[in-house]
């Protein structure tokens, strides 16, 4: 019988499979490699294959290829800026640092990993793909960096960062959403801000208000924009505006008048119903006259000589009058007992 000609390529590609699994040269590839990119973060990473029947260290060799090129290449840090050749780690990090710089970001990277054998060069796996990317296009990107929120006069101002600093400005650049809302109330979104220093104007005054910041990466020569993740929710008071401070002032000023006429009344009012208290509490007891005290003491002396002997000196003196009767007479000087005197 024989077989189709469509079934014969599925039969070799069976027969080599079966090969090299029985084949003891044959590695397990590592298994579900990955690449995550966050930020600025570019990381491949995979799991290890079984190594049931194997002895010795296992070490992995990753290269990369961009489209223009048919050729692959092995990550080292002539290429890339990093080692990831022979190397025990699960893990490759292509992250730009001072001394790497990583793969472009709005080039198309594919990568490849594969298992070895150090010092047997035939104990090799087969290489695993991992899924190609470009940074710009399938980058994750976080939220803001940092938000200052100050707030104004029915105002909040706010100060932020970007999520990572973009190396191509004149390619890509941040655009910048805020979702705010009065507590219990529902959310507005305004954007997108190109600048870094957001104002959210035409607040209620001295109301709480609760934001999010959202960054948006716009790739400008593809007409791409990516969300990024917002910020965490941070809620500000804004601060009274003037006629609010002038209303407040004359509140102030209102309630202070009212509550000195509050005091005042009720002070009255309790004046008036306990003023016989009042009056018993503040009313000096009578005195007893010098006098009477001092016959009190002594009964025996006459209480007329008591008082004559307290009267001053200057009582018992008598005055000169002058009399004159007719230009012809002489002054004639009366005492004031002669004046006393009845008319014979």
């Amino acid at each position: 019988m024989r077989l189709p000609l469509l079934w014969l390529p599925l039969l070799l590609h069976l027969c080599a499979a079966a090969a090299s699994a029985d084949s003891p040269s044959q590695l397990p590839a590592p298994q579900n490699p990955k690449v995550r990119l966050y930020n600025t973060e570019q990381v491949l990473s995979w799991e290890p294959g079984l190594l049931s029947h194997e002895a010795g260290p296992v070490v992995y060799q990753v290269q990369f290829k961009y489209p223009s090129s048919r050729k692959w290449s092995d990550v080292t840090v002539n290429s890339v800026g990093v080692n990831c050749s022979k190397i025990s780690a699960t893990r490759c990090d292509f992250t730009p640092t001072g001394l790497s710089p990583g793969f472009l970001r709005y080039f198309n990277v594919s990568l490849r990993v594969r298992a070895e054998l150090p010092g047997l060069p035939g104990r090799v796996s087969a290489w695993a793909l991992a899924p190609w990317f470009q940074h710009y296009r399938n980058v994750t990107i976080g939220p803001p960096g940092h938000v200052w929120v100050t707030p104004g006069e029915g105002s909040l101002v706010i100060q932020l960062s970007p999520p990572f600093t973009v190396t191509d400005p004149s390619m890509v650049m941040f655009l910048y959403y805020v979702h705010y809302w009065e507590k219990a109330g529902i959310p507005q979104v305004k954007g997108p801000f190109r600048d870094s220093s957001i104002v959210l104007r035409d607040l209620q005054p001295l109301t709480e208000y609760c934001l999010q910041v959202q960054a948006h990466l716009l790739w400008k020569s593809q007409d791409l924009t990516r969300p990024g993740l917002s910020s965490n929710v941070s809620c500000h008071e804004t601060a009274a505006d003037a006629s609010t401070k002038l209303q407040r002032v004359v509140l102030i000023a209102v309630a202070t008048f009212l509550s000195l006429a509050g005091l005042a009344g009720t002070c009255v009012l309790l004046i008036l119903r306990f003023r016989g208290l009042i009056k018993y509490w503040f009313h000096s007891p009578p005195g007893i006259p010098v006098q009477i005290e001092e016959y009190l003491k002594d009964p025996a002396q006459h209480i007329l000589e008591a008082l004559d002997q307290d009267s001053p000196a200057e009582d018992d003196a008598w005055d000169s009058v002058s009399e004159v009767s007719s230009s012809e007479q002489e002054p004639r000087t009366l005492s004031k007992a002669e004046d006393a005197l009845p008319t014979l």
